[in-house]
């Protein structure tokens, strides 16, 4: 089937009563554009589809009589006015008169209208008169952008022609206030995605540097211009050919992605969704290696909005200048090559950039010119152009680039703009053959929210805010940067962190392996070489410690402080981790994540002070503690002996994990429910929660008589009431009471919102715990997004010591997980001292610490037994979604 065929069949359908026909006519322009995807241009496919739609339209329109009548127009506005429509993108149609249409004509035109409803087009529709439209216009920019697009498909000229004198004349929008607008409506939408397209699943047509940022350049020119083909910019300055020919060639690029998921979704869709994302990369000849194909498709995906964002930018800076008469308010030299022009560098002359080694004194410029806060339309075209001329080669193969580049790590300053530019227009990936390989590259999980080139970026400039004035909430990460000697110790290893990314095997082994070439190359300091070297390798040591490991153990404290070997190590690794954590997802830092790393930095550095004596360390830790606590409880009036005889109770493992506040909370609490409630006969539990007893968020603690299922009662309860728990400790007394203390987050990893919220939630827990033996019942799903996602489960086990085994849980973070594997403890006898619970986008990481019913490690029968019914119970979350 051809477009032409298809569209000479339309004609012969005789009567709009004849609905089949239509309806058959419609979905043979669906196969059409589904059997020529592979081979024909996609221009072609939008702009047949439009042809088709056209003469549909048109058809229909005279079956219907209304070409009859003599001041009635139908035209089409937005984007199918542009003549370029997408498979099932909305159909923007006005139905135009001169005057109010009588009520015969009403009707045909409501009739018209029902039957493109009923053949299952996707039709949005204005009926108004020329006066209407342009009183509507003047008031509404979107009805005025629409318009600016029309086009007539039947009908009226006359009826056409003057609505289009009305709405492009002087009582409208002038170039001047539709431009003003359109920049703030991109800002403004730009700004709803944080003012990046780095999203894990973008929109094809909004986000930045996408199809609405191409179109609002030719929204401007053809207000401005009368222009409707974007060659005549090019005749106007405003693009060279290239460029024009870039900015079509990204445009088919995008239109091939957005058409690829409209045939995939089979509806108007413009999200590229994960469940989307495979089959659109297979019908784009990205193979059908599924996550590998979609990393690929999403690379190239994100290169060209980059493309794009450069070009709007450059052409949208002149058209302000232009269209706003604006002239430019301040001018200061720089020197011989650039000058500031309102606070943009701009270049002097037409070829500032003859060699690599200009665009880094270039940057150098920026660097110690901090009034500079963007690059002008000459500058970025200059700066361009120069990326292709020297495309050849590398920079870092140029013993004078190398030198240059050395010089501007050394400084600080360089990492405030101009690290930004070095970023964005290509600088660094010009210079580094590894950075190159790591630009637009996606990670095909929920974790990593940036491509790992823009990741890396946002890192250098968190580690870049600590060494700045304004940083005020990461006191002790600020005094560590301002202290360094050599600052570009710790930002090469940041650059370096995940440079390895993608590669088949360990990127931080890969990445130290990269980093000591490059500090070869450079002439870095063998002693700082191998710091920078040391923390690429280890740049998750910390983080998975603090989330993964047991820190109040003095094996993992003298473990992790051997691994660190000095103060500065430490220092180094925290700022390094901390910027890292807060890098990879807007959502992923919080105070638990806080708390824990200043845990654990704080007792590797008396560690460290103590010569590693890490149970030293810990020893003063329980005499400091019951000291504090003590000093607090009798500020209270709690009894003493009955305190003495509470702690005596208790091992110093209590007393090492908790700070003063929370066991004198504990303590009163507990006491106060002994001499009211809770007595040697009573079987019941104390349920308490209290957002101020630890920094990271709520917790809550539960005491009395030891009972099995308790932590997977609880945690049935929690989940089903969309809070998460981030960490669990489990203390049996010596006389079988239990103290299950429990860290509480929202499910997005906030503190919990109020005090109602977490009255609710202690109710909500002691409730359950009065029904023994039963679960809360679940009601929440599987989100969407994760059920496109392979994580594999893994059970893995290690015995700690005689009396203890570490089970090491890698899953989908489906909810309801730690309530089933807390029945899988019950089931097969396994008591939980401890658990470590870490989401990781969507896979759960975590740390139990059990016994069996003897006290002791698991057997190897019981940890096959243990991991079987893991397995088992996992298995029955995973077909519970949400749609």
């Amino acid at each position: 089937m051809t477009l032409q065929s298809l569209i000479k069949s339309i004609e012969s359908i005789s009567s709009v009563d004849d609905i089949p026909a239509i309806k058959s006519c419609v979905e043979s322009s669906y196969t059409w554009i589904r059997s020529a995807f592979d081979n024909t241009p996609v221009n072609q496919l939008v702009i047949g589809r439009a042809q088709f739609v056209d003469a549909l339209l048109c058809h229909l329109w005279e079956l219907y009589g209304l070409d009859t009548h003599p001041d009635l127009a139908l035209c089409a506005v937005g984007g199918y006015g542009r003549g370029h429509l997408q498979p099932y993108s909305d159909i923007d149609l006005l139905i135009v008169s001169k005057r109010p249409l009588k009520p015969e004509f009403q009707e045909k035109v409501g009739l018209f209208i029902t039957l493109l409803w009923d053949i299952k087009l996707d039709v949005g529709q204005s009926v108004r008169t020329i006066k209407e439209t342009v009183k509507l216009a003047k008031d509404d920019i979107s009805i005025a952008t629409n318009l600016v697009e029309s086009r007539l498909l039947c009908g009226s000229e006359s009826v056409f022609d003057k609505l289009w004198e009305e709405v492009n004349g002087r009582n409208t929008w002038s170039s001047k206030a539709f431009f003003s607008a359109k920049y703030e409506e991109q800002k403004n939408r730009h700004a709803k995605f944080n003012g990046t397209a780095y999203n894990l699943e973008p929109n094809i047509k909004e986000n930045p540097g996408c199809l609405r940022d191409i179109q609002s350049i030719g929204w401007v020119a053809k207000k401005h211009f009368k222009e409707y083909d974007g060659w005549n910019l090019v005749g106007h300055g405003y693009f060279t050919e290239q460029e024009h020919s870039e900015l079509i060639a990204c445009r088919m690029h995008l239109w091939k992605m957005r058409c690829a998921l409209h045939l995939v979704a089979q509806r108007s869709e413009n999200r590229l969704l994960f469940d989307y994302q495979p089959d659109v990369a297979t019908m784009l000849g990205y193979g059908e290696e599924g996550k590998a194909s979609v990393e690929k498709m999403m690379r190239d995906f994100f290169r060209t909005i980059a493309r794009v964002s450069e070009l709007n930018q450059m052409l949208l800076q002149r058209f302000k200048y232009d269209m706003l008469n604006q002239s430019v308010q301040s001018s200061a030299i720089i020197n011989q090559d650039f000058e500031l022009l309102d606070n943009m560098i701009s270049p002097r002359r037409e070829d500032v950039f003859t060699a690599p080694e200009d665009i880094l004194d270039f940057l150098n410029v920026i660097t110690n010119t901090p009034e500079v806060q963007g690059l002008t339309t000459s500058c970025i075209r200059q700066l361009r152009n120069a990326h292709r001329e020297f495309e050849d080669v590398y920079f870092v193969e140029r013993p004078a680039c190398r030198e240059k580049l050395m010089i501007l790590l050394r400084q600080p300053d360089f990492f405030n703009y101009a690290w930004d530019v070095m970023h964005h227009y290509g600088i660094l990936q010009a210079y580094l053959p590894e950075w190159d390989a790591i630009v637009g590259m996606m990670q095909f999980d929920l974790f990593h929210a940036y491509t790992v080139d823009e990741h890396t970026h946002r890192l250098v400039k968190h580690v870049n805010f600590f060494f700045s004035k304004e940083n005020k909430d990461f006191p002790r990460c600020g005094r560590i940067c301002r202290n360094l000697d050599k600052p570009e110790v710790l930002y090469i290893a940041a650059i370096f962190h995940d440079i390895a990314k993608g590669r088949n095997g360990d990127h931080s082994t890969l990445g130290a392996i990269d980093v000591a070439k490059f500090c070869e190359q450079h002439d870095v300091p063998d002693e700082d070489a191998t710091m920078i070297a040391w923390l690429v390798e280890n740049h998750l040591l910390m983080s998975v410690v603090a989330q993964r490991r047991d820190i109040y153990d003095p094996e993992v404290i003298s473990e992790f402080a051997s691994a660190i070997r000095s103060h500065n190590h430490l220092n180094l690794l925290y700022t390094l981790t901390l910027a890292d954590i807060r890098a990879t997802n807007d959502n992923l830092w919080n105070d638990w994540k806080a708390s824990l790393l200043r845990e654990l930095y704080l007792m590797t550095q008396k560690a460290l002070d103590n010569g590693l004596q890490c149970q030293v360390t810990l020893n003063e830790r329980v005499a400091n503690h019951k000291h504090q606590a003590s000093k607090i409880l009798r500020e209270k009036a709690v009894d003493p002996i009955a305190t003495e005889t509470l702690w005596a109770r208790f091992d110093d493992d209590y007393f090492v994990r908790f700070k003063p506040t929370q066991i004198a909370w504990h303590t009163q609490e507990i006491i106060q429910a002994q001499n009211d409630w809770l007595t040697a006969d009573n079987h019941g539990l104390l349920v308490k929660a209290n957002d101020n007893s630890a920094k990271g968020g709520t917790e809550i603690f539960i005491y009395g008589k030891d009972r099995k299922a308790l932590f997977a009662q609880v945690a049935s309860v929690l989940d089903s009431r969309n809070c998460s728990i981030h960490d669990a400790h489990v203390t049996v007394t010596r006389d079988g009471y239990v103290f299950d203390s429990m860290l509480v987050l929202e499910q997005d990893g906030s503190r919990l919102s109020s005090d109602s919220r977490i009255q609710s939630l202690e109710k909500a827990v002691s409730d359950q715990l009065e029904k023994p033996g039963r679960s809360h019942e679940n009601k929440r799903k599987l989100p969407r997004q994760m059920k496109q996602l392979d994580v594999p489960t893994k059970v893995r086990f290690f015995n700690i010591n005689e009396e203890a085994t570490l089970v090491e849980l890698e899953a989908l973070d489906a909810p309801g997980i730690l309530a089933k594997i807390g029945h899988a403890f019950v089931d097969t006898n396994v008591t939980l001292k401890l658990a470590k619970i870490a989401t990781i986008g969507e896979r759960a990481e975590d740390i139990f610490i059990v016994s069996n019913d003897a006290g002791k490690a698991l057997t190897q029968e019981q940890q096959v037994s243990l991991k079987k019914r893991i397995l088992f119970k996992l298995d029955q979350l995973e077909d519970i979604t949400i749609p």
